[in-house]
C-alpha cells in the first residue's frame, strides 16, 4: 500500500479533497458522519493557524484509495491528548487485510505527541485499537444543547 500524507504544507488539490471526504462518506457506513462534518474535520487537519491542524493520511492499492485517516490537532498538550483520530476507514471490499493496520501504524508514527479516539463499543476497529496500545481510560459524556 502506498500512503500519502497531506498537511498544511502538502495540501490536497480541491478534486483529492472531494475524493477523500466522499470515501470516507460511503466507507464510514453506519459509524460515520454528514458529508459537511467529515469535510470540516479534514479542513480543519490542513490548517496552518497554530491552534488548528493535523494530517490526513490516503492509502492507495493498485491504484485505487483504501484507506483514510484524519488525525485533528486539539491544541491542548499535557492535559488532554495533543492529537484527536476523527476519522479512519478502509474500503469494505478489503477489511481484514492488515490495511487498517497499516494506516493506524502511520498515523501513529506521523502525530507529534499522544493520540485520542472515540470509538462506539460494538465497532469491530475498537479491538484493532487495543492491540496497537489504546486503552479506555474514561467513559465519555456528553450534554448535547438543543
Amino acid at each position: 500500500m502506498e500512503i500519502t500524507l497531506f498537511d498544511s504544507n502538502s495540501l490536497p488539490t480541491e478534486a483529492k479533497k472531494t475524493e477523500i471526504t466522499t470515501f470516507l462518506f460511503n466507507q464510514l457506513e453506519q459509524y460515520g458522519d454528514p458529508y459537511d462534518h467529515i469535510l470540516m474535520a479534514i479542513d480543519y487537519s490542513l490548517d496552518s493557524n497554530e491552534f488548528k491542524g493535523g494530517f490526513v493520511l490516503e492509502g492507495r492499492h493498485e491504484g485505487e484509495i483504501v484507506g483514510v485517516v484524519v488525525v485533528n490537532n486539539t491544541g491542548m498538550m499535557d492535559y488532554i491528548p495533543e492529537n484527536i483520530l476523527v476519522y479512519i476507514a478502509t474500503h469494505e471490499k478489503i477489511r481484514g487485510k492488515g490495511f487498517g493496520k497499516l494506516l493506524m501504524k502511520k498515523a501513529i508514527e506521523s502525530a507529534k505527541g499522544n493520540i485520542a479516539l472515540h470509538v462506539e463499543p460494538d465497532n469491530p476497529a475498537a479491538h484493532l485499537y487495543r492491540k496497537l496500545g489504546f486503552t479506555s481510560k474514561y467513559l465519555e459524556m456528553r450534554l448535547l444543547k438543543a
